[in-house]
């Protein structure tokens, strides 16, 4: 067996694979990579496609859309290479992009999950908004990056091309694992379906003693928001709602309940902010976020504290940075 898996989750995305396949085989080559596709019951004849076209792709049917999570969590454990990364399907690989991922997964134990530096495809001078040069969360528990603060997104200077650096949570457009940890933890929670599943994961890997680290030796492009845009009502509910059980999964137990009442409050002014827009479907899409977050979070009750629960938040307020202070990076 090779040493590395990359995997493509699909799900009816044929125009994507037509875009973004070929230079993801161009690319991913050589004695310790596998491409691999794993398809979530795909009807629009990608599978068949791939058969076709690229008979060396590696290809898992699934027998129906089991979301993100769980999809990959599936093709994980039937291929269980020594590493993997999981690759979106609309990312434009670069040549070699593999190499300094599996080279730093596989030199350095304490290391438990990495991603490259993701560049924007649409602009390709700026970072992507998921991901960027690698993630954090704030004091309340609101995702940034290195290169993006919300919605401001910074042209990529080199300023983030330093040694590999350790982040709170790495993008699941393009983030490498060691197998066996991602399986132990119990890969991306299958509750999320789909957004932020990624950045739970990374903070159980960060529990467990491991780190998470970017590789700016790495680049890939990525699209974003090929399967739901950035002003989709789907996309902020799943957003608000999985913040919160990321949130509730991983916070000490004691203190938590408090935080979260304030947290939520903090939301609220993102609900007026869409109300002042009149764009009420969005704003209803947080109230029913957290209602839904009420209900799912019974689903984590007795579960055991995280070991390093508090170290994931620092100490940093985007909210006051970016709608306050104005800041651009």
């Amino acid at each position: 067996m090779k040493k590395l898996a990359v995997i493509i989750l699909n799900w009816n995305g044929l125009e994507l694979l037509k875009e973004f396949l070929p230079s993801a085989v161009t690319h991913t080559r050589g004695e310790e990579v596998d491409l691999i596709v794993a398809d979530n019951g795909s009807s629009d004849g990608s599978p068949e496609w791939i058969e076709r076209n690229y008979p060396e792709v590696g290809l898992i049917k699934f027998d129906k859309n089991y979301g993100f999570a769980e999809g990959y969590n599936r093709a994980i454990s039937q291929t269980r290479y020594p590493y993997t990364v999981l690759l979106n399907s609309d990312v434009k690989v670069t040549e070699g992009w593999w190499r300094p991922l599996l080279e730093f997964l596989e030199t350095r134990p304490e290391v438990g999950a990495v991603q490259p530096k993701i560049r924007s495809y649409r602009n390709p001078e700026y970072f992507e908004y998921a991901g960027a040069a690698g993630g954090f969360l704030d004091k309340w528990g609101y995702p940034y990056c290195r290169g993006r603060l919300f919605d401001r997104i910074e042209q990529d200077r080199g300023q983030y091309d330093d040694s590999p650096q350790d982040v709170t949570w790495a993008s699941g457009a393009a983030l490498g694992v060691k197998t066996e940890l991602y399986l132990a933890l119990g890969g991306l929670d299958p509750l999320f379906f789909a957004h932020m599943e990624e950045i739970d994961l990374c903070c159980r890997i960060i529990a467990s003693g491991h780190r998470v680290c970017v590789v700016t030796d790495s680049v890939v492009f990525h699209v974003g928001g090929a399967s739901l845009n950035k002003g989709n009502p789907k996309k902020t509910y799943l957003n608000f709602r999985n913040n919160l059980l990321l949130l509730y999964k991983n916070l000490p137990h004691k203190g938590r309940e408090g935080f979260l009442i304030r947290r939520r409050m903090m939301d609220t002014l993102a609900f007026l902010m869409y109300s002042a827009k009149l764009d009420f479907k969005n704003a209803g899409a947080i109230l029913k976020a957290h209602r839904d977050f009420r209900k799912m979070k019974q689903a984590y009750q007795g579960m055991e504290e995280p070991q390093n629960a508090k170290s994931f938040l620092s100490r940093r307020n985007i909210v006051w940075d970016r709608y306050i202070l104005n800041k651009k990076r």
